[in-house]
């Protein structure tokens, strides 16, 4: 198992991220107890010592089956994480009755690591508002010793991440950000790589495989990386291609049977990051994927001052582009919620002023139709 420094501590490079665990009947709620025990004793017994949960994960059951897939080890052999869930707006007043009953579910008496979760667009301006508490409620609790490394995760933008970063980064220690060989470019998260690194913030990284989509690839493209390395499995290209940027620290993989952590504990093995060859080969076949669904938009603005409704075009096309890649998914339609109702893809007349002055002859009234359409608005 590869490791990593972080602070005084040495983390493994896999995590093992608990919520895409093994289920009954298909039903997310229902975890497999018994095969989520037995990944957790196969990555304990190879060297990973990380493991991430939250309190919605599986419908708030993940913290209480792996609080009990860990209790058997001692404390100190392994890390905890699990997050403040403030994706729920409903939850802001809570931190105190969350975070105590946190503990309670994973059966511990500190967290390792502990998250604002899913800082973005709708929950910025309650994160922030000092009203509720959470900053200073967390800070305490981290002087008490019951967190011992405070950090956050972002699905938002760099705008956002920028913001919560502005208020709060001189005492954020980590950060968990959607990272892999697709987003570098179309979810800019090579700029949100920038922007922590100007904090001194090392990077913890969920969605290395995107949901599943990078774990095989059109034939084409699997040929041209088996030229480059026969020997390396294609889902092994994204953990590569993270093991290539510096400032990762831990790769978080939701792991959803035995044979993918096999898999997994097998690249971790050893650090083999790309070269720069095999960095363009894959950052191509990355265009290319994003190309064959997403509208070409270049955020020239030029639309923007031709729209009746003023709406702001590029960044409804750029979450078009999101959720039509993803086949749906929740970061659009999360996002949109702090859009006003008036500014929305449903707003949009289909007068097409904005389509005759666009370079890309993109036709953006009918994406904006298909987006509202798909929305369910």
């Amino acid at each position: 198992m590869i490791y990593r420094k972080f602070q005084d501590l040495n983390l493994s490079a896999l995590g093992m991220g608990a919520m895409r665990l093994p289920v009954v009947d298909g039903d997310d709620a229902k975890i497999d107890e018994a095969a989520a025990a037995a990944m957790v004793d196969c990555a304990m017994s190879h060297g990973v010592n990380y493991y991430d949960t939250a309190w919605g994960y599986h419908s708030g059951n993940s913290e209480l089956v792996m609080g009990r897939a860990l209790a058997k080890y001692p404390r100190e052999q392994f890390y905890l994480a699990t997050k403040f869930p403030g994706y729920d707006l409903s939850n802001m007043g809570k931190v105190k009755e969350i975070f105590e009953r946190q503990l309670e579910k994973c059966g511990v008496s500190y967290f390792d690591f502990y998250l604002f979760h899913n800082v973005c667009e709708m929950n910025i301006d309650a994160y922030l508002d000092p009203k509720y508490g959470i900053y200073d409620y967390l800070i305490a609790q981290k002087k008490a010793g019951r967190i011992r490394h405070l950090g956050f995760s972002a699905h938002g933008s760099y705008e956002v991440m920028k913001r919560f970063l502005e208020a709060y980064g001189k005492d954020m220690e980590f950060c968990q950000i959607q990272l892999n060989y697709l987003d570098w470019s179309f979810q800019d998260a090579k700029a949100k790589v920038e922007l922590l690194g100007q904090y001194g913030i090392p990077v913890w990284v969920m969605e290395p495989l995107r949901g599943g989509k990078l774990a095989s690839l059109a034939e084409e493209d699997e040929k041209a990386l088996k030229a480059l390395r026969p020997e390396e499995e294609i889902p092994a290209w994204a953990f590569r291609f993270l093991q290539s940027i510096p400032s990762v620290t831990v790769v978080l993989s939701g792991m959803s049977n035995m044979e993918q952590m096999e898999a997994n504990i097998r690249t971790f093995a050893e650090d083999k990051p790309l070269n720069e060859e095999e960095m363009s080969a894959l950052l191509a076949i990355a265009d290319k994927m994003v190309g064959r669904i997403a509208l070409p938009c270049t955020a020239c603005r030029y639309c923007v001052s031709h729209c009746p409704q003023g709406l702001d075009i590029p960044s409804l096309l750029a979450l078009y582009n999101e959720h039509c890649f993803t086949g749906g998914g929740f970061i659009a339609p999360m996002a949109l919620q702090a859009v006003p109702e008036d500014k929305r893809p449903g707003a949009c007349i289909g007068c097409r002023s904005c389509e005759a002055v666009c370079p890309q002859q993109i036709r953006i009234s009918e994406a904006m139709a298909d987006f509202s359409k798909k929305l369910g608005a």
